[in-house]
Order: C-alpha cells, then structure tokens, then sequence
C-alpha cells in the first residue's frame, strides 16, 4: 500500500527514511513531505493515489478527500479530527484513528501557565518594561483560595487538576460523566451554571462536537463574576467569540487566555482581539512541545503499523 505522511510531524527528519526502509521490507510505500502543503491543489497532487494518509491537524474538505479516492485510513497525529469532514469518512468507509493523550501535559501545562500569567498580569507587564516609561505599578493576585473550574474532565482536564493540587484552591468541575477519580481528589462536580458563576478561573479542556459546538455563549458568559477569567485551549467554536469579545470591550469579565480562535491563526487583522489588552492570545500551539511532538509521532507510528498488521488502535471513526 501507498501510504502519505502529509507534513513533518516536528521529529528528527532522519527517523522517516529508517521508517520507509522498514515499510518497504513489508511490501509498502512511505512517501513523506516535510513541508506543510500550500493549498488544496497541493494536497491533492500529494495524496491522490495514496491508500493510507497520515496527517496532523491539517483540514482535508471533501472535496479534496473526493480526489483520493483509494483511501481507506486515516491516521490523524492529532487529538482533534474535526477537521476531517466525519460524515463523508464514515461514509465512505474510511477508517480513521487519533493520537489522544500525546500532549494532556503540554495542554495541562498552558492552561496553569495562563491561570498564573493573568493574575500577575505578564502581558501588559512585559509592554510596559518594553515602552522603557516609569509604570504604574497595579496589585496583582495570588492563586491561593481562588476558586478554578474545569470543564471537561477527560485526561488533559484531570492533568490541570492534578497540577492544581498544590495550591490552596479549590476545584469544580462540569463533565457529562462523573469520573471518581477525580471526585477523589477533592473536586465538586457542578452544573454548568455553577461552574460559570462561581469560578475565578473557567478553562476549557473537552472536545468540539455537535454538543459542544457554542457551548460558552452570551448567557453562559453572562454568568461570570466581573473579576473572572475564561481560558480555553480546547476549540474555538466551542465559544462564541462575538460574545467574549463584547464581554472583554465591556469589562464584563477581567480577561480572558484563548490559545484557539472561531478560526485558525493567522487572525484577520481587524479582530478586534488583537486590540484588546485584556486577553493572552497564542496561535494554537498548546500541544506544541518537544517532548509531546516525539509521543505523538510514537502513537501515529504505532496506529500506522497496527492497521497493517489487521488491528487498528485509537479508531474514532
């Protein structure tokens, strides 16, 4: 079989060429590309006679599935696939697995790194050491006795929850299915109206589907005490961002970290985000980690050489 690495997975560029000769002894072909592709016509011309692709979280529409049409798996080196257009894999019998949990401690990570930046304000700390003028010194926040909710208590929720416990805070959390695991670590599970109005901090961590899909609208924003602070380094649709924006113009909230936007970085330069200074802004790259960028590329390899051999890992569709 043909099988496309669509982009470099960020690993040593020597490992693809001792991976292709293992294939090869096997019977199968490993083209690999290690730059990202311009556009669709380029996908295209990469994967049109390819049986198995592998691809991070580059978006393949239908139309460009519809010119490959030998497909019949789809290893995604990513956690999220809603950038595959689902209803046509499954359509078309195209099987496909994920790469979940290669980066629950580099998300985890961010998500206190964010919660620890916003109260001690580095952003507009950091502009003002750079405009090289006398600052106006203003009181920041300690962590201790803030109240921090999660919403979405799979593996990357649960990290930050353990990564908390060695503040004095507490913890609620919002999740369709309550884990005892995390129960036992002295969290409360809430409704979501609990979890919005009574947090300090409310970070995102769940994944975009036809459920949570506008999740955190203007009602639910609405909730949010004056001094909290939304973090979301899940999806962006998973927001209204509409809604946050006018929440942060108007103050409504404190501020806000958003490393995943309505749509995918570069932002169009009249966001109003990127005039606000009340809010962190980083490109999506919350899973973006040396250490989580090797057990990704470990995870798509395993999926890749389990399907061969009869027993596909990981499947999502």
């Amino acid at each position: 079989m043909k099988i496309v690495l669509l982009k470099d997975l960020l690993i040593n560029p020597g490992l693809y060429d001792g991976i292709k000769k293992d294939l090869a002894s096997l019977g199968h072909e490993l083209v690999y590309y290690l730059k990202a592709p311009k556009d669709d016509l380029e996908i295209v011309n990469r994967i049109k006679d390819a049986d198995i692709l592998i691809v991070d979280n580059t978006k393949l529409s239908e139309e460009v599935l519809k010119q490959a049409p030998k497909i019949k798996y789809i290893d995604v080196a990513f956690t999220g696939y809603d950038h595959l257009p689902t209803k046509y894999c499954k359509d078309h019998k195209i099987e496909v697995s994920n790469c979940s949990g290669y980066a629950t401690e580099a998300v985890a990570e961010l998500n206190l790194t964010f919660i620890l930046s916003l109260l001690r304000d580095i952003r507009n700390n950091d502009n003002k050491v750079r405009k090289c003028k006398k600052p106006d010194f203003t009181l920041a926040q300690e962590l201790d006795d803030k109240i921090v909710g999660v919403i979405g208590t799979g593996k990357i929720g649960t990290r930050l929850i353990e990564l908390l416990d060695c503040f004095n805070l507490k913890i609620l959390a919002y999740s369709k299915t309550i884990k005892k695991n995390v129960v036992q670590k002295g969290v409360t599970y809430v409704d979501l109206k609990d979890i919005m109005s009574k947090s300090d901090f409310v970070c995102l961590t769940l994944p975009l589907n036809e459920e949570t899909k506008g999740m955190i609208g203007k009602k639910e924003l609405s909730l949010m005490k004056p001094n909290s602070y939304l973090i979301n380094t899940s999806r962006g649709p998973i927001v209204d961002e509409a809604a946050l924006i006018e929440c942060l113009k108007e103050k409504k909230i404190k501020g806000a970290a958003l490393d995943v936007f309505a749509v995918e970085p570069p932002l169009n330069k009249d966001n109003e985000l990127l005039k606000l200074n009340n809010v962190i802004l980083t490109p999506h790259v919350a899973y973006l980690t040396k250490e989580a960028m090797k057990k990704r590329a470990e995870i798509a390899f395993s999926n890749l050489y389990s399907y061969l051999d009869g027993n596909i890992k990981n499947k999502v569709i």
